[in-house]
Formats: C-alpha cells, sequence, structure tokens
C-alpha cells in the first residue's frame, strides 16, 4: 500500500510537469516553439507565401500606377498634393499587413483547431495555453510584417517613398498586424463552421475599401468620417502615410498606441477564451 501511495505520488508530480502551464508560460520560448512548428510547416507551402510577395507588385501597378493617371493628385497628410500613387501606395502596405495577419489567426487557425486538433498535441507538451495564442499571433505578425516589407521594397523602387520617417513604416506594420492578429484570433474563438466566415469577409472587404486606401477622409461625409476614424485600419493606413509621405506628429503617435492596445486587448480575450475552449 506503502508503496502504491509513493508511485502515485511521483506519477501525479510528474503528470503535473507535463501538464499545461498556461498561467506559467508567457511569450518566451514557449510561444517561440509554435512559431517554429509553423515555420517548418510553412517551407511545404512556400507558393502561398510567394503569392502574398507578389501581391504588392500587381496592386501597385494596377491600382496605383495605372488608375492613378487618370485621378491625377490627392492631398497628403500635410494636405499637399501628392500624385495618387504615391498616397495609395502607404494604404496598400497597411492592408497587407492587416490581409496577411488576418489570413493565419482566421482561417488557418480555425483548420488547425476544428479538423486537425494540432492545439490537442500542443498542449500535451510543457506549452500552454498562452503559449499557444501568443505564438499563433507572433507568426501571424512575422507574416503581415513580411507581406509589409515586399510592398515597401516595391514602393522604394518606383520612387514612392517621400520621407526620411519611412524606416519606422515596417515597425508600423508590425504594429497594425498585431492589432488585426488579437482581434482575428479573438472572434475565431466564438466560430462554429465555415459560414461564419462570411462575417470576417464582409468585415475585411470594407476596411479595405473604405478606411481611406484609395481616398482621402474630406471624400467621406462627416458622420461616415468618424466612424470610419474608429476603425483600426484607418489608424494604420493614417500612420503609415504619415510615415512614408512626411508629416509625423503626436498623432501618429495616437495611432501606434490604438493599434497596440487592440492587439493587447485581443490576445488576453483569445487566450481567456482558448483556456475554456482547450481546458474545459
Amino acid at each position: 500500500m506503502i508503496t502504491n501511495l509513493v508511485l502515485g505520488a511521483r506519477t501525479g508530480a510528474l503528470a503535473s510537469d507535463l501538464a499545461p502551464k498556461s498561467g506559467r508560460r508567457g511569450s518566451g520560448p514557449g510561444a517561440m516553439r509554435l512559431v517554429e512548428r509553423n515555420s517548418i510547416v510553412a517551407r511545404r507551402l512556400w507558393y502561398l507565401f510567394a503569392t502574398g510577395l507578389l501581391e504588392p507588385v500587381l496592386y501597385l501597378f494596377s491600382i496605383g500606377v495605372g488608375v492613378g493617371k487618370l485621378v491625377g493628385t490627392l492631398p497628403g497628410p500635410g494636405g499637399g498634393p501628392v500624385p495618387y500613387e504615391v498616397f495609395v501606395a502607404p494604404g496598400l502596405m497597411a492592408a497587407a499587413a492587416m490581409n496577411g495577419s488576418v489570413l493565419d489567426t482566421t482561417f488557418n487557425f480555425f483548420v488547425k483547431f476544428k479538423y486537425a486538433h494540432t492545439y490537442d498535441a500542443v498542449l500535451a507538451s510543457p506549452l500552454g495555453v498562452a503559449d499557444v495564442t501568443r505564438g499563433e499571433v507572433l507568426w501571424a505578425v512575422l507574416r503581415g510584417t513580411l507581406y509589409s516589407c515586399a510592398f515597401l521594397g516595391a514602393m522604394v523602387g518606383l520612387g514612392l517613398v517621400k520621407s526620411p520617417w519611412a524606416v519606422l513604416a515596417v515597425p508600423a506594420a508590425s504594429l497594425i498586424a498585431l492589432a488585426f492578429a488579437g482581434a482575428g484570433l479573438a472572434a475565431t474563438t466564438w466560430m462554429r463552421a465555415w459560414t461564419d466566415f462570411d462575417y470576417v469577409n464582409l468585415t475585411i472587404v470594407p476596411l479595405f475599401l473604405f478606411s481611406a486606401t484609395f481616398f482621402p477622409l474630406s471624400r467621406y461625409p462627416d458622420a461616415v468620417g468618424w466612424i470610419v476614424r474608429a476603425t483600426p485600419l484607418y489608424q494604420g493606413v493614417a500612420m503609415e502615410r504619415a510615415l512614408v509621405l512626411g508629416g509625423v506628429d503626436w498623432s501618429t503617435v495616437a495611432h501606434a498606441a490604438y493599434l497596440a492596445v487592440v492587439g493587447v486587448v485581443g490576445v488576453r480575450i483569445a487566450t481567456a477564451r482558448l483556456g475554456k475552449l482547450l481546458q474545459p
């Protein structure tokens, strides 16, 4: 009997050591292990990443350079006129950060969670729920940032960068990706079927079209303009436009703070939700 008690105690201690430690682990080595796992899987799907890297060139040539010949000039961040391709390029860069991060934290995450049961295996290791959340968000941020880097490279090659502040455009894109990754992951924890993702498209497409990406906020009615100002993509577009074209002021800091808060709140909500779903 004593032997059984000793073995039981040792087994319990071992199970405790191997059990998910969502409360103890943070965004350190545990989250990085998940990023490493995703990067290994992504090597076999490199062509999907290649399409995201080619997207900036296609957008800039078709919408920016092509349509720009018809539109002419628009007011930039400082109020001065800028060519249409110069105006629209920072907005498209912000949208690229959004699209890259949302893809991973909505559709891809849902497949791994609902069908592949990837996280059941992850939680059988010493990783915890917080590692899953932060690892997936970090991976999404890396993907969104990579797409934005490709966009910025195309902009530099086409001569569309007009300010030395553009060196901060990539970190700013990471903030945009963080905001949408956190919000996307939190929203996906409520998804139950593929039909629910119609709401994702219903959100992303209007944001892409009407967040001052293609024309200035002054073209909107006042009531609509205030609604647009409250959206995260507008905050990212305004921040990128100020950095790439000049006109950086304290409002640029406010845009960055807004996006950081959205991202952090989203991560916290997603962690709490996944704690209930993966460890009921």
